[in-house]
């Protein structure tokens, strides 16, 4: 009877040194389908796409403006040109020159927006049992691109609380960074912690 009651308190603190364990285990693999990060900002990215598209016509209308020959007023015959061919040259490596300059400040506007908006996260949703993630990103226009991945090909690069205005999110196989608002609504901080938002080695 002396043993079985030294036994109980052993049994007792040991039981209580898993249940941590065995609550973690049960948030990190949920049943259903968890919601873990939202945003919604798609009027924000519609005038973005708006904007972007048409910086990128303007841009491209004064690269053809450039390209085109200059008008040369009519002049009598035996009127002579002094030094044309070097005007010439000097023209067209200027018009060249603009062309080139307009075209490539309105690609790297397109390019910008464009990228911003494939980077920029609406929301990550953990799939039930808690081994794939799937991240809808803003897209071109607010109308939206999701993917799904193995959570282990997800790291955070930093913590929620260590930055001020975007979180970082890597995925594996994919360049640049994929961006979370912090202004974003987390419904499940301490389940977002373990899981989507871990450092993991990629």
């Amino acid at each position: 009877m002396a043993a079985l009651g030294r036994r109980w308190p052993v049994q007792l603190l040991l039981a209580l040194r898993s249940l941590p364990t065995r609550r973690t285990l049960h948030d990190a693999t949920p049943p259903r389908d968890v919601l873990l990060f939202e945003h919604e900002r798609g009027r924000f990215f519609t005038v973005l796409g708006l904007f972007c598209a048409g910086q990128g016509v303007f841009w491209a209308s004064l690269a053809v403006a450039a390209l085109a020959p200059p008008s040369v007023p009519a002049r009598p015959q035996d009127t002579e040109y002094p030094d044309r061919g070097r005007l010439d040259v000097r023209s067209m490596l200027w018009r060249y020159g603009l062309a080139v300059g307009c075209g490539a400040i309105g690609t790297l506007v397109l390019g910008a927006g464009l990228l911003f908006s494939l980077r920029s996260v609406r929301s990550v949703m953990l799939r039930a049992g808690g081994k794939q993630v799937t991240l809808t990103t803003h897209a071109p226009f607010g109308f939206g691109a999701h993917f799904t991945v193995p959570l282990n090909q997800v790291s955070c690069m930093a913590h929620r609380g260590e930055v001020p205005a975007m979180l970082p999110l890597k995925v594996k196989g994919k360049r640049f960074y994929f961006l979370l608002d912090k202004s974003g609504h987390f419904p499940n901080t301490k389940l977002f912690d373990n899981t989507v938002g871990a450092y993991r080695n990629l």
